[in-house]
C-alpha cells in the first residue's frame, strides 16, 4: 500500500504530520511511504532525513495524492483535493465534523474512508492516538511561554540587594490537559499560580502541582465520561465570573482554556471583569479558536484595552513549537496505522466493529456512516 503525506499548505501551519522516526517504522511495516517536497521544513525536519528512512520525496501533490491508499495530513483538505483522491483511499487529518457537514458529504461522495482524529475515544486502547491531548499539551505550555514574553514583568520571585521582586501570579482556568500543563510550567518560572475547573475532581491534580485550587460552589456538576466538563447552565456561569472576578483581578497573566467539545466555548471572562484587572496583565484565551473564552479577543490579534490589559487570541499555540508539535502528532497517527495494519497481507484492514473505528471513521463505502453525521 501507498501512504502520502502533502506538505500543510494552512497559513502559518508549521506541523507536519509525519517525521522521519515515524516514516521508518511504516517503511519497515511494508508500507510505501511517500512525502511532498519540504514537508517538514517548517518544523526543521528535512527531506533528507525522510530519504535517509526509506521514503520516496516527490514533487507532484495531485499525482501523489491521486495514486495513494492512505493520506495523512494536520489540517482538513479542500474539496478540490479530495476529489483527486482515488475511491478506497483512507484519509486521517483534523476534520473539524461539527463544522463541516459539506466537507464530509464530499469525502462520502468521492468514496473516500475519512477518519477524524479530533473525534478518538478517549479510552486507555487510544491513548496513543490521542490528539486533542498531544497538542493541548503543548498548547498549555506555550501559552505561559507567551504571556511571560509578553508581560512586562518577571514571573520569580527575586531577592537581590535592591530589594525583593515579588512573583507574578498566574490564574489558570480550565485544568484540562492544557490547564495542567500551563499551571507545571508557570510554577517551573517560579510564577505563584492558581487554579479552577467546574469539576471538583481536578483539585487534587493542581494541588500536586503546587497551585492552588480556587474553590467556586457552582452547585452540582461533574464531568463527561469522556472526561470533559458538563456544559453549564446560565446561571452557573455567572457564579462562576463572579467567583472568579478576585482571582482575575490579582493575577498578572489569566489562560482561559474552558473548551465544549463539538460546541461554541462559553464566555467566562466578560469586559467587566477585564477592565478591573492591573494594567499591564496578560490574558491568553486557549479557546478563540472555538469561539473564545474572553469577551474582545480576537482570532490571531492582540488586542489592548483603554485600561491596558493585554488580550493574546492567537490560534494554534501548539505550532509555535512545530517540531515537537510534530514529533507526537506523528506518533499519534503512526500508531493509529499500525494498530489497523494487516501485517500478514501487508495493508491497512479498517475494522467496522472496532470501538476506535466507531469513534472516528466518519465516511466509508460512499456514505457518511458516523451516528453523529449521518443525518446532517
Amino acid at each position: 500500500m501507498e501512504l502520502f503525506v502533502p506538505k500543510e499548505t494552512f497559513p502559518g501551519e508549521n506541523r507536519a504530520a509525519l517525521i522521519p522516526a515515524s516514516a521508518k517504522k511504516l517503511v519497515e511495516a511494508g508500507l510505501a511511504v511517500k512525502i511532498e517536497a519540504g514537508l517538514g521544513l517548517a518544523s526543521d525536519y528535512e527531506d533528507k532525513d525522510y530519504e535517509a528512512a526509506g521514503a520516496s520525496v516527490v514533487e507532484d501533490r495531485a499525482q501523489a495524492l491521486g495514486s495513494a491508499d492512505i493520506v495523512m495530513r494536520v489540517r482538513k483538505p479542500s474539496e478540490e483535493e479530495i476529489g483527486l483522491l482515488k475511491t478506497g483511499a483512507v484519509h486521517i487529518s483534523f476534520l473539524d465534523p461539527f463544522q463541516e457537514s459539506e466537507l464530509l458529504a464530499v469525502f462520502a461522495k468521492a468514496g473516500v474512508s475519512a477518519i477524524s482524529m479530533e473525534m478518538m475515544p478517549r479510552s486507555t486502547l487510544a491513548q496513543k492516538m490521542d490528539v486533542l491531548s498531544s497538542q493541548a499539551n503543548l498548547a498549555g505550555y506555550y501559552a505561559v511561554i507567551k504571556a511571560a514574553e509578553r508581560m512586562n514583568k518577571i514571573l520569580p520571585m527575586m531577592m537581590t540587594p535592591a530589594g525583593t521582586i515579588s512573583p507574578a501570579r498566574v490564574f489558570v482556568i480550565g485544568v484540562g490537559v492544557a490547564g495542567l500543563q500551563a499551571i507545571a510550567t508557570a510554577k517551573r518560572l517560579g510564577a505563584r499560580v492558581d487554579a479552577f475547573d467546574t469539576r471538583p475532581v481536578v483539585e487534587e491534580q493542581v494541588k500536586s502541582l503546587g497551585a492552588k485550587f480556587v474553590k467556586i460552589d457552582l452547585g452540582e456538576m461533574g464531568q463527561t465520561a469522556q472526561g470533559y466538563a458538563k456544559e453549564l447552565t446560565p446561571e452557573q456561569i455567572e457564579l462562576q465570573r463572579k467567583g472568579m472576578a478576585d482571582a482575575c483581578t490579582r493575577s498578572d497573566i489569566v489562560i482561559t482554556t474552558a473548551k465544549l467539545f463539538g460546541r461554541k466555548a462559553p464566555v467566562i471572562l466578560t469586559a467587566d471583569m477585564i477592565s478591573k484587572m492591573k494594567r499591564g496583565s496578560i490574558v491568553v484565551d486557549l479557546a478563540v479558536e472555538s469561539g473564545g473564552n474572553v469577551e474582545g479577543s480576537r482570532l490571531n490579534e492582540e488586542v489592548v484595552t483603554e485600561k491596558g490589559v493585554i488580550i493574546i487570541g492567537e490560534g494554534n499555540l501548539e505550532g509555535q513549537v512545530g517540531h515537537h508539535a510534530s514529533q507526537v502528532y506523528s506518533y499519534n497517527l503512526t500508531s493509529l496505522v499500525e494498530h489497523f495494519w494487516d501485517n500478514e497481507n501487508k495493508k491497512l484492514s479498517l475494522d467496522l466493529e472496532d470501538e476506535i473505528i466507531q469513534g472516528c471513521l466518519l465516511t466509508h463505502g460512499g456514505q457518511i456512516i458516523h451516528p453523529k453525521f449521518k443525518d446532517t
